[in-house]
């Protein structure tokens, strides 16, 4: 099949393109900068573009099966005005433009966009599956507009499979990349008193779920990509300094999460118990399904 991926040079979509041409595929790879991991490939194509503009690489969207749509400015970080005009934007225009390029009658093509369990706001124990309502804070909202432009695409006759991204485990970057050097600093804990829920998805298996939603053509809307088996921050952090020998014992206060991060402090101690009702109706299989052996992975070399 012939691929294209927006956003290819963040940490899924370097992995996923390594990941789509180790399996024969061809991969189109959208982004300003090309991925530092991605060695020249035969079928493999990057293209320099900012996909907050229209412009020629649009032309690209003619000749594919696939398109992954994984734009979208980190939301790590303290916010201000400036970047959450900067977030929504990488989010909302690329989705918008990376439609309008879509031909019509695109009957075979599907369009899978990137989401987050962050639509569903801070919920606390309450199990959220694919038909819970989204929440009504700054990412949730966002979550839902970034979703209904990739909707659009159902008018040009695309399949539009929506990922609701989990926070991805994986080796050499992403979440983990943030997380060990305090735990590894012996000063790793819990957030705030670490009982909110945190979804989350080992990369090994994102990956193979992104090929499975491609492969069956039944799936459409809204999917949770997260583990089956959420689990409170407290259970990451002590998952965490086991694997790594260290103690898991110095929690981060929520005041002082918020004196240094202000409104995204809420989402580092917002609670989300998502679980990936439509992936285990079709009976997709988990590699890591639990938390103890998806972080040993990571930790220890697992492969992606």
């Amino acid at each position: 099949m012939k691929f294209l991926i927006t956003g290819v040079s963040g940490f899924v979509g370097s992995h996923l393109s390594q990941f789509l041409l180790d399996q024969n595929h061809s991969v189109t790879g959208l982004s300003r900068k090309p991925p530092a991991r991605l060695m020249p490939r035969e079928r493999f194509r990057f293209i320099s573009a900012d996909t907050t503009r229209p412009g020629s690489w649009q032309e690209a969207l003619a000749d594919v099966d696939a398109v992954v749509n994984l734009t979208g400015r980190s939301i790590f970080g303290r916010w201000n005005a400036a970047v959450k005009t900067e977030i929504r934007a990488s989010r909302i225009l690329t989705t918008r433009h990376v439609v309008q390029g879509l031909p019509s009658g695109s009957k075979a093509m599907v369009l899978l966009s990137a989401s987050g369990a962050g639509y569903y706001g801070s919920r606390g124990d309450e199990v959220l599956t694919e038909d819970a309502a989204a929440g009504g804070d700054f990412l949730a909202r966002l979550a839902k507009e970034w979703e209904g432009e990739a909707l659009a695409a159902t008018e040009k006759g695309a399949r539009v499979v929506l990922m609701r991204l989990g926070v991805v485990l994986g080796p050499g970057g992403g979440a983990m990349a943030q997380m060990l050097p305090a735990f590894k600093a012996f000063v790793g804990g819990p957030l705030g008193n670490g009982r909110q829920w945190f979804p989350w998805i080992h990369l090994h298996d994102l990956l193979a779920a992104v090929l499975f939603l491609i492969e069956h053509p039944e799936l459409s809307g809204p999917v949770n990509l997260c583990t089956p088996h959420p689990v409170p921050n407290r259970d990451l952090a002590a998952a965490l300094g086991q694997a790594l020998n260290r103690p898991a014992l110095v929690p981060a206060p929520a005041f002082m999460i918020r004196m240094g991060l202000g409104e995204f402090a809420d989402v580092l101690l917002g609670s989300q118990r998502t679980v990936p009702k439509k992936l285990l109706q079709y009976h997709f299989s988990f590699k890591y399904p639990d938390i103890g052996s998806a972080v040993n992975a990571v930790v220890h070399g697992g492969t992606a």
